[in-house]
C-alpha cells in the first residue's frame, strides 16, 4: 500500500509501539510538510483575529495605560469621528515634494506605531475614511509644544526625522503627526494652526 507522497506506507503495528519512535514518525515529510502548513494557516488566522500580542517579556503590547488612552480617544469623540494631523515645520522652507514625501513618512510611521499598539483605533480611523489634514508650524520650538500638548492628553504623536540627503539638514525634525484620535482632541491641539 502507498502513502500521501508515493512511498509505501508503514504497518502500524507492534514496531510503532516502541518508546521514542513516535518522534521519528512525527517528522517525515508526510507528516511534518502538512503540519507546517496548517500551523503557518492558524497562525495568520490569528494574526488577522486581532487577539492581543505578547512583547518578549510577557505583557501585553497594549499596557493598561494604552487601553485607558485608546478609550479616552474613542469616547471623546462625540459623533465618533477621528483624524490625523500631519504639522510641516515652515521655517526649513521645503518644496512641496519633499513636504509630500515627509508627511508620507510620518502616516506611515504612526501607522507601523499603532498596528502594534492600538489596532482598534486604527480599524476606527479607516472606517472613517482615514481623514488626514496638514497644517503648519513656525519652527522647531512650536513643534516641541505642539507634541507635549498632545502626548499630556493622550494622543499618539510620531515625528519624522530627515536622512538629510536633499533639502534638509540630517536630523531634521520636519513633521510631527498627531493622532490620530478625535476630532474634538486633535482640533484642541492643532486647531488653530493655518491649513499648508
Amino acid at each position: 500500500m502507498l502513502g500521501p507522497f508515493g512511498k509505501p506506507s508503514q504497518p502500524s503495528n507492534n514496531q510503532h509501539k516502541r518508546e521514542g519512535e513516535w518522534f521519528a514518525v512525527s517528522f517525515r515529510p508526510e507528516n511534518f510538510i502538512p503540519g507546517l502548513v496548517i500551523g503557518f494557516i492558524f497562525g495568520l488566522l490569528l494574526d488577522l483575529s486581532g487577539l492581543p500580542k505578547h512583547n518578549s517579556k510577557g505583557n501585553k503590547t497594549l499596557s493598561t495605560r494604552g487601553k485607558r488612552q485608546q478609550q479616552r480617544l474613542v469616547s471623546a469623540a462625540d459623533d465618533g469621528e477621528l483624524k490625523m494631523v500631519l504639522v510641516v515645520r515652515q521655517d526649513l522652507k521645503m518644496k512641496s515634494g519633499k513636504i509630500a514625501s515627509q508627511c508620507a513618512h510620518g502616516a506611515t510611521g504612526i501607522y507601523a506605531e499603532l498596528m502594534q499598539s492600538q489596532r482598534t483605533l486604527l480599524r476606527q480611523w479607516e472606517q472613517c475614511g482615514q481623514p488626514k489634514i496638514v497644517v503648519t508650524c513656525k519652527n522647531q520650538q512650536e513643534m516641541n509644544r505642539l507634541k507635549e500638548a498632545a502626548e499630556s492628553i493622550g494622543l499618539p504623536t510620531f515625528v519624522v526625522a530627515d536622512a538629510g540627503r536633499t533639502q534638509v539638514l540630517a536630523g531634521s525634525k520636519t513633521v510631527l503627526v498627531v493622532g490620530p484620535g478625535s476630532k474634538t482632541l486633535v482640533d484642541s491641539v492643532t486647531g488653530r494652526l493655518s491649513l499648508l
